[in-house]
């Protein structure tokens, strides 16, 4: 299967008044059409950072550098007019906290209409000239929460994102990113500010949608055990380096960096004991000297001595 995205040494700095701090280095992945990478990591790897740069959403503080390869382009090569035609219909995003990332002060219906307003065009009814009517744009974001599963969507579309849930925010957040039916959708923490039902609720219909539309996603998350049920592969971040990468039965069963076998440790099970403290990752644990990454089994690499 071949790649869609390919990310190559990619490094991403950032100015500040005390000088530059890189935020990701010499990072290398690739997604294949279809499949979907677990971006993994504490706050402040590197993950968001990494999700940022394939938007082109960074600020003008950060220097990227290395090639994003998306369905042979070069996304840092593209002119900003044509990175807009990609950004939200090619690929979309949804973000951790739909509040504010929801205008407050729209119909959700209206939102996802201006979705589709923005980047929808073809020959379906109501177009015009490649372009959606405004009509056409409300009738496909009063299908897009229905495809979502929220509950009376004709009449949900003309509610503000405070008269909606948590739940249903985050859904309203997926229909717009998938409206237009991208080939990649990031996932960045979709389903932290959730409780575990509604998580649970969410992971399936990403799973179902990803499923329907071949989607290719990259799912970034602090928890490895969300990750292990979405995706594919998996990329462990930590401090702006990919430390451990490989597919996700192999680095559960057989995890080589001691980072990775310390996240996979303080995930909670129903055998954990609850009289004690929850495993922590060790200071002493996280190499103080990069290594390079080595494939210690076919697919399978990590950061290790030799």
């Amino acid at each position: 299967m071949s790649s869609l995205l390919q990310i190559e040494r990619l490094n991403v700095t950032f100015a500040t008044q005390t000088g530059d701090v890189a935020a990701v280095r010499d990072v290398n992945f690739s997604i294949a059409e279809g499949g979907t990478l677990g971006l993994v990591g504490e706050s402040g790897s590197g993950k968001s950072a990494t999700s940022l740069a394939i938007m082109r959403l960074l600020p003008p503080q950060a220097r990227v550098n290395g090639k994003i390869s998306f369905a042979g382009e070069d996304l840092l090569a593209l002119s900003e007019g044509a990175m807009r035609n990609v950004r939200g219909a090619r690929i979309s995003m949804i973000f951790q906290e739909p509040m504010t990332a929801l205008n407050p002060v729209m119909r959700v219906g209206d939102q996802v209409a201006e979705a589709v307003l923005a980047h929808g065009s073809g020959n379906k009814s109501g177009e015009n000239n490649g372009r959606v009517s405004k009509r056409a744009a409300w009738d496909r974001a009063v299908e897009a929460l229905r495809e979502v599963a929220i509950p009376e969507a004709d009449r949900r579309t003309r509610d503000y994102p405070h008269q909606l849930s948590g739940g249903q925010r985050q859904r309203v957040m997926i229909a717009m990113a998938l409206v237009n039916h991208p080939q990649l959708l990031i996932a960045d923490e979709p389903t932290t500010a959730l409780d575990v039902t509604i998580q649970a609720q969410i992971l399936e219909l990403l799973s179902q949608l990803r499923e329907k539309y071949k989607l290719a996603v990259l799912f970034i998350s602090h928890d490895l055990g969300v990750v292990s049920r979405v995706a594919d592969q998996v990329a462990v971040m930590y401090s702006g380096e990919i430390v451990e990468m490989g597919p996700v039965a192999r680095i559960f069963s057989a995890p080589t960096h001691s980072y990775t076998r310390g996240l996979i440790a303080a995930i909670p099970t129903l055998k954990t004991d609850r009289s004690r403290p929850l495993e922590t990752v060790e200071p002493g644990a996280r190499p103080a000297v990069p290594l390079p990454l080595r494939e210690v089994a076919p697919g399978h690499w990590a950061r290790i001595a030799p």
